[in-house]
């Protein structure tokens, strides 16, 4: 029996009761983590419904079929009376054929969510969570560890060393990243896009992924995506002995390196190796920054087409973007990975008796914490593996009260000298060193500001330039012995002096 212009006001009336929804959920006072992600999960929920009937109601405006506009046309023409008894009768005939037929208002569906709201049951679960994942407060990745430990050519870890490397991707050599390893990088993002969406409803994760796309492109572009650097050759591994080109600025100087050399540097990329010294220099100096998809045809040795070269590029591209999707994600979801990593610890360093006791007093006690059993910390003291505050005299022992400033690691702060010493060996700062274009060497130990990694990056370019030797310092024996410069030694020769 509703009309358009009914169907309108409804939606009106859903669309204001949904956003008040909303403000009383974000509102509402939530006291554990079972509770804040239950919230989440109905403010979803609400967000969904919302989208959904402002979408119709774009329509009902809209109008296309032209029924909105007749609608209004019959109500505001020179017959209106003759409408609204007609429209009268409709709604009389329908109670007389239907006398008991119960109307329920829309507020009482609201009233009802309302109530459930505010007093929820004990167990409310809405969404499923295995034992490991503790109801959204761990990672449960041991599937995705077997895969891992299978994988050929990685480090046998067990599970508490695999959970503080499992994002550190580009440590695993690009040359052993086949099928085998991207299936493992599809597996884990799976994994973690669906815990994504179960812990953070509200993340959008097209959107996201969008974002991380449009970073990579730029990284990719550039060379500076870490675990893939920019290089001649690409993403590609022939055999041969890789030369690093960035050290040589012309032809001449790879010419120093001799015949066998420049052999093999050819055969790694898969180029023609022949020809004379002065040929081989030139056609490697030609693909230095560029990739295998930039080089020209001509230059490569037969079974080694570009078109295959083009190919295996794309593959290591679509690998790369995965391996960009899991250092999102692993970013999204630090505070789990650090609980769980916490979490093992916990339960390696118990007895059995100790572990049946815990496990006995999770099956008792709810997972939800109350508000008095919130710590007094008001030092703001790193919690141990008790989830107590650590005693203050060993805060100051470790000088966790002194704090340290990396400009290289984005101005990130490290609590205490060992942390502080750790992060030069970890995934941020080398990273950051990556972006700048510079190698993570002990020569750069304890330098945090990016200006003096700049200076003390060009010292030692300039130092190893000059130590480098020189083709125009080559010396020349004649038959009696004397030893002169190549130059005079060439014009000797001409002159039949020698």
């Amino acid at each position: 029996m509703e009309t358009l212009l009914e169907l309108q006001r409804r939606y009106h009336e859903e669309r204001e009761r949904l956003i008040q929804g909303m403000v009383e959920e974000t509102m509402l006072r939530k006291n554990s983590v079972r509770e804040q992600l239950n919230s989440d999960h109905r403010k979803k929920t609400l967000i969904d419904r919302f989208s959904e009937v402002t979408s119709n109601l774009k329509e009902v405006y809209e109008d296309n079929d032209g029924l909105r506009k007749q609608e209004l046309s019959a109500l505001s023409g020179p017959n209106e009376f003759a409408e609204f008894y007609s429209r009268l009768k409709q709604i009389k005939d329908f109670h007389k054929k239907y006398p008991n037929e119960i109307s329920i208002p829309m507020s009482v569906e609201f009233e009802q969510m309302k109530k459930e709201r505010e007093n929820p049951p004990e167990d409310l679960t809405l969404v499923q969570f295995s034992d490991e994942e503790g109801y959204g407060r761990y990672l449960d990745l041991h599937g995705n560890y077997n895969q891992y430990i299978n994988l050929k050519g990685v480090e046998k870890v067990d599970y508490t060393i695999y959970l503080m490397i499992f994002h550190l991707l580009y440590d695993i050599p690009k040359e052993r990243k086949g099928a085998e390893y991207r299936s493992y990088l599809e597996g884990l993002l799976d994994y973690l896009g669906d815990y994504v969406s179960r812990v953070k409803p509200l993340l959008d994760q097209s959107e996201i992924v969008e974002e991380v796309k449009t970073e990579f492109n730029k990284q990719w572009e550039a060379g500076t995506f870490p675990g893939w650097p920019k290089e001649a050759g690409g993403n590609l591994a022939y055999s041969g002995a890789r030369l690093d080109l960035s050290g040589f600025n012309s032809w001449e100087e790879l010419a120093s390196l001799g015949l066998d050399r420049l052999k093999s540097a050819l055969i790694s990329l898969g180029l023609k190796c022949g020809g004379t010294l002065e040929e081989r220099a030139q056609r490697l100096f030609s693909t230095k920054g560029k990739r295998m998809s930039e080089i020209e045809p001509s230059l490569f040795a037969k079974g080694q087409p570009a078109r295959e070269s083009k190919q295996n590029g794309n593959k290591a591209r679509d690998i790369a973007f995965l391996e960009a999707q899991v250092y999102k994600f692993t970013e999204l979801l630090s505070e789990q990975r650090e609980a769980t990593k916490e979490n093992v610890e916990r339960k390696l360093a118990r007895t059995e008796g100790e572990r049946q006791e815990s496990d006995e007093e999770q099956g008792l006690q709810s997972d939800d914490e109350d508000e008095d059993d919130i710590p007094y910390n008001p030092k703001n003291l790193p919690l141990g593996w008790d989830g107590k505050p650590i005693p203050y005299w060993l805060y100051k022992l470790h000088g966790l009260n002194i704090s340290y400033n990396c400009e290289i690691c984005g101005n990130f702060t490290y609590k205490g000298p060992k942390a502080f010493q750790r992060h030069f060996a970890e995934w941020r700062h080398a990273h950051g060193m990556r972006c700048l274009g510079i190698p993570n060497t002990a020569h750069f130990a304890n330098v945090t500001q990016i200006e003096d990694a700049v200076n003390l990056w060009a010292k030692l370019k300039t130092q190893k330039t000059s130590e480098r030797w020189q083709a125009e310092e080559e010396e020349y024996e004649d038959t009696l012995g004397n030893v002169v410069n190549k130059r005079t030694y060439e014009d000797l020769k001409r002159q039949g002096l020698l």
